[in-house]
């Protein structure tokens, strides 16, 4: 029975391999052998309906095996490796600098054991790093060099960070899988379709705009459209907007008021009111932000976002 779990790239769960002996306190730091090296990662007591569900399933990661607790001492070198980590990244940003190439240095890993360094960029399109590599490896030498190229939606799950909304990214907390989003999913639900409303830290699309769009669609399902006449128990008038989600209808009249009804209130008919309809309000949100269609092409752009190359 599995007993522990490390939270590992991507918010992956990765199944620890311990000794029998061996009894750790949930969110204890330890140090693990990974596919990259020794590596220092925080344990997890895993429960008994967690333990079967990894059991059974097919895509369980293979384990890591466990080294040992992090000592006192160990604590003090991971210290080091951190000031190392930083001091590294602005070398090989430098460098970067040196042979002129359009990357955007994310960041840089150093293993425990100092045997791999791991370099993570940006960039709009393929780079050649070879002269690059050629003087990473001068410096930093009796070490493998790893230089990954990852997309930007990669980029803000690895830094972490807080969203709009206050709490930690999606992307560096719990999301595994990016969805593909477009500017529609914003329009349905009535966000206002400005760059800073919608878009997250990495200048894409907010992946949050997915979650409850199957319930704006299924809210949808036989309201009336905008700019059709309904009959009310006012009378005769024109959809003006919809609040899907309240199940209600906001009506014009002939008079220019404006009255609000639910679904069940109101009935489509086939005559026509002299009634003239503005931009609906589900898409007038008023913003200083001027937007055009190559913006809001950018933030849908799909292309490197995410190369699930962490």
């Amino acid at each position: 029975m599995i007993k522990y779990a490390v939270k590992y790239l991507k918010n992956t769960f990765v199944p620890l391999k311990c000794p029998e002996n061996v009894n750790l306190d949930d969110g204890q730091l330890i140090l693990a052998r990974t596919e990259k090296g020794e590596e220092v990662l925080k344990a997890f007591l895993v429960n008994s309906e967690v333990a079967k569900r990894f059991e059974d399933s097919q895509k369980t990661p293979a384990p890591f095996d466990f080294i040992r607790v992090m000592t006192q001492e160990d604590m003090m070198l991971l210290e080091e490796l951190k000031k190392d980590e930083v001091t590294s990244y602005f070398k090989c940003k430098d460098l970067v600098k040196k042979h002129k190439l359009n990357m955007n240095l994310v960041q840089c890993r150093i293993t425990f054991d100092r045997r791999k360094i791991s370099f993570y960029y940006t960039a709009p399109e393929r780079v050649d790093f070879r002269e690059l590599l050629k003087d990473l490896t001068q410096v930093f030498k009796r070490m493998r060099i790893d230089l990954r190229h990852i997309g930007v939606r990669d980029e803000s799950s690895i830094m972490d960070g807080t969203g709009i909304c206050g709490k930690p990214f999606c992307c560096s907390s719990y999301l595994r899988k990016f969805e593909s989003i477009n500017v529609k999913l914003a329009k349905d639900q009535g966000m206002p379709i400005a760059p800073s409303k919608i878009s997250g830290t990495c200048g894409r699309l907010l992946c949050c705009l997915t979650y409850e769009y199957s319930n704006y669609i299924e809210a949808a399902k036989g309201m009336p459209p905008v700019g059709s006449t309904v009959m009310t128990p006012t009378g005769l008038g024109k959809v003006c907007f919809i609040q899907f989600l309240n199940n209600s209808v906001a009506v014009k009249f002939e008079d220019g008021k404006i009255k609000e009804f639910k679904k069940s209130d109101i009935e489509m008919v086939d005559a026509d009111v002299n009634v003239d309809i503005d931009v609906p309000r589900i898409t007038n949100y008023s913003t200083d932000e001027k937007v055009d269609a190559k913006q809001l092409k950018q933030l849908e752009d799909d292309r490197n976002s995410s190369t699930g190359n962490v």
